[in-house]
């Protein structure tokens, strides 16, 4: 048995333990206090180490490359942070390889860092401070909006020269969804559960 308070209107509750895929709700307000998912620690390791990989492949290989007639030019990901940086435009070049290349690769190594101990039930020695970072960046990550925008990239560029699309872009798009499944997997009422019970 163990509390948790409501979200929305602060009551406190003693929470018994529950099966997979139940939902708790507050008894004041209805709200849902928390869902648990069905084998969390597997689904979302699995999910990040996909992700990692996918990751490699975004900032090794080529992104896009451009032909015009017998000219070609390959451009990657953290050669296009470099470009606008070179262009004076420092903080869009900051945002960019904030938002788009350091933290998802925060958050697969976060994930990596909580989830591996606590598929053997242990706990690494920051994993409380680095989850609570992990909730605080979340917000911060912009890969969608990037990816969109190279998308109207190529669209008006279409019509200027080639665009042949690289490895990495598809690299890159499926890790938008690798992410985002991963960090859906995340049981955060379990993970607190199993962090604090060393404390």
């Amino acid at each position: 048995m163990h509390k948790i308070a409501c979200h929305e209107c602060d009551l406190v509750h003693d929470i018994p333990p529950m099966p997979e895929r139940a939902a708790a709700r507050c008894v004041r307000c209805g709200s849902i206090l928390f869902r648990s998912r069905k084998n969390s620690i597997d689904r979302t390791l699995a999910w990040t180490l996909a992700g990692l990989v996918l990751y490699g492949i975004a900032v090794s290989y080529p992104f896009l490359t451009m032909k015009s007639g017998s000219i070609a030019q390959q451009t990657s990901l953290l050669s296009g942070v470099e470009q606008l940086y070179n262009q004076k435009n420092v903080a869009l070049a900051t945002l960019v390889l904030l938002t788009v290349v350091l933290l998802p690769l925060i958050q697969l190594l976060s994930l990596v860092y909580i989830f591996i101990p606590l598929k053997f039930n242990l706990r690494g020695r920051f994993a409380i401070p680095v989850f609570r970072l992990l909730g605080q960046i979340r917000p911060w990550s912009m890969m969608e909006i990037y990816m969109l925008g190279i998308l109207v990239s190529i669209v008006k560029l279409a019509k200027m020269a080639t665009i042949v699309p690289g490895l990495a872009v598809i690299a890159f798009s499926l890790l938008i969804f690798v992410l985002t499944f991963a960090l859906s997997a995340v049981d955060h009422h379990m993970v607190w559960e199993r962090l604090e019970k060393d404390l």
